[in-house]
């Protein structure tokens, strides 16, 4: 009897968390829901029932990875400063005060870079258009392309330095303490 799917295939683009537990199906779902949603259309979206979906989102909101906002019916969002939070928290577990320092100091000098660049202080500053237009060398989408990367630049630095902050203030109570 051949099987005509490998279990080592990726789950189907359709539907990436076919293979999960309900659980893992809502937390998925969360992570890619963008607006509010009811816990009958996240289990719509997961296959389970409104209920399961409601006591995991519960769940959820306690542990403070969705917010919950009262209403007839009740909706859930996912709560980016929850990831933040959590993306910080695994920078400063997993490199050392002087690795997050040197991390910051190169985001910095390709942010100065861009700042130099572009002569503006960020990247909301600059008239993409009109860059473009006045290069030779520059078309729009590299304009685009840089503004982003400068935009992503500035937001990695403030986590990597925050990281450091509480890694250097974590490894001041050890020595200390």
């Amino acid at each position: 009897m051949a099987d005509s799917a490998s279990t080592d295939d990726p789950p189907s683009f359709d539907d990436p968390f076919s293979g999960d537990d309900v659980e893992q199906r809502i937390y998925g779902t969360i992570l890619q829901t963008r607006e509010s949603a009811t816990g009958s259309a996240i289990a719509d979206r997961v296959d389970c029932d409104p209920k399961t979906a409601r006591k995991y989102l519960s769940w959820f909101a306690d542990l403070g990875i969705v917010t919950r906002h009262d209403g007839h019916p009740a909706t859930y969002e996912r709560n980016d400063a929850y990831f933040e939070w959590r993306r910080i928290n695994q920078l400063a577990a997993e490199h050392s005060v002087e690795e997050l320092q040197a991390r910051v100091r190169e985001l910095t000098t390709r942010i100065t870079d861009y700042e130099d660049a572009y002569d503006a202080a960020t990247p909301a500053a600059v008239d993409a258009v009109a860059v473009a237009e006045a290069s030779d060398e520059r078309t729009i989408d590299d304009v685009y392309s840089a503004l982003a990367d400068w935009a992503t630049a500035r937001e990695e630095r403030e986590r990597y330095e925050r990281a450091r902050q509480q890694r250097a203030g974590a490894d001041g109570e050890q020595a200390t303490g």
